[in-house]
């Protein structure tokens, strides 16, 4: 990582600190102002390449892990669709005619969110991958940290443009103008 850490800042990816088997990277859109963090995760090379990397998205100032409701990242894969201009692809997602896979899933909002990709740990421990172990993968290049913070960086943190607000205006009185208060 470090000889390409300049090329991976310019992209929105940091890392924090690294500590065999742990490192830990912060995540942001480099398109947004103000700069926000985006996202926050933890890899886990224990075990590796007995094992994948395990990838746990935390909250940037604890470092404990969070529930998906409380990470609004998504990481969004469309299907390829050959010879279809860019704005009819736009248009076409826009009203839901290209079904989205997101990468980033957990079983409920509370649940912790996990990686859902060939070459995490989560991925290959999660019941519905038992038929997709990882020694298949294991000398493919998936599962290396190049691998994983790229898959971040490009289905994250690239198509990120701007920030969705919410408000919700409450009534808390009226202001009086001194100049209007009666004798």
């Amino acid at each position: 990582f470090r000889p390409y850490a300049d090329v991976y800042r310019a992209q929105g990816c940091f890392l924090i600190e690294a500590t065999f088997p742990r490192a830990f990277f912060i995540f942001a859109s480099p398109k947004l102002k103000p700069r926000v963090v985006s996202a926050a995760s933890e890899v886990d090379f224990t075990d590796y390449d007995l094992r994948p990397p395990s990838v746990v998205f935390v909250d940037p100032f604890t470092r404990d892990p969070i529930a998906r409701k409380d990470l609004y990242l998504k990481m969004l894969r469309r299907p390829p669709l050959p010879g279809t201009p860019p704005e009819m692809i736009g248009a076409l997602i826009q009203q839901n005619a290209v079904p989205l896979t997101d990468f980033i899933q957990a079983n409920s909002p509370e649940d912790e969110p996990f990686l859902c990709m060939a070459g995490v740990r989560e991925y290959h421990d999660n019941p519905a991958h038992s038929g997709d172990p990882w020694l298949l993968h294991r000398g493919s290049g998936e599962g290396c940290l190049a691998f994983i913070l790229d898959k971040i960086i490009k289905y994250g943190i690239v198509p990120i443009e701007q920030l969705q607000i919410q408000l919700q205006p409450t009534i808390v009185g009226m202001v009086v103008s001194p100049q209007a208060i009666q004798e």
